[in-house]
């Protein structure tokens, strides 16, 4: 074989080399780039699920406490028509045991109804404004769970096919380079 042949067959060889090396080096950067890819989408799907079911129990928590301070408020209601009833009886039995009727008996009658319509009346009010907070809790709840669903599901980077393609035909022509070199 001829040094000409020789010469020939090797830069056939190196460019082959060369070409190998240039696709592989294109195939393993996009086969990373898109399991870096499918990774980062799948750790995003859990981390949104995990918030999702972080959101329904920081909800549900808020709602038993409303309705736990409901039933409180409305055994306080009880309680004070209750005593109210009682204080009422009370006062029209000791009233005509001492022989008072008339104007002063309905006059402390109406004054024990007043006062058990000041508590109520303070009681409802209070819950109302304990379920108003109760709902803006809920909407700071829903908006803070709502940024850390954008803080996850930022965009995923995807495979870059052209950037891989560039960057195996750029180490197929360093390796030709270098094998060209060594051989001159």
């Amino acid at each position: 074989m001829t040094a000409a042949a020789k010469f020939a067959a090797t830069a056939k060889g190196m460019a082959a080399i060369s070409t190998v090396m240039g696709g592989a080096t294109s195939i393993l950067s996009i086969q990373g780039q898109a399991q870096a890819a499918k990774a980062q989408a799948k750790a995003q799907a859990n981390q949104t699920q995990a918030e999702r079911q972080r959101l329904q129990q920081q909800q549900s928590a808020e709602r038993i406490n409303q309705r736990f301070q409901q039933e409180q408020a409305d055994t306080q209601l009880q309680k004070s028509s209750i005593k109210a009833q009682e204080a009422r009886a009370t006062a029209r039995v000791s009233a005509g045991e001492a022989g008072v009727s008339g104007l002063s008996v309905d006059a402390l009658m109406n004054d024990l109804t007043r006062k058990q319509a000041i508590f109520n009346y303070g009681l409802t009010r209070q819950q109302e404004q304990s379920n108003y907070a109760t709902e803006l809790r809920l909407q700071d709840n829903a908006l803070g769970s709502s940024q850390r669903m954008l803080a996850i599901n930022k965009p995923i980077e995807q495979p870059d096919y052209i950037g891989g393609i560039l960057k195996g035909v750029n180490t197929g022509l360093n390796t030709a380079g270098t094998l060209k070199s060594i051989k001159t």
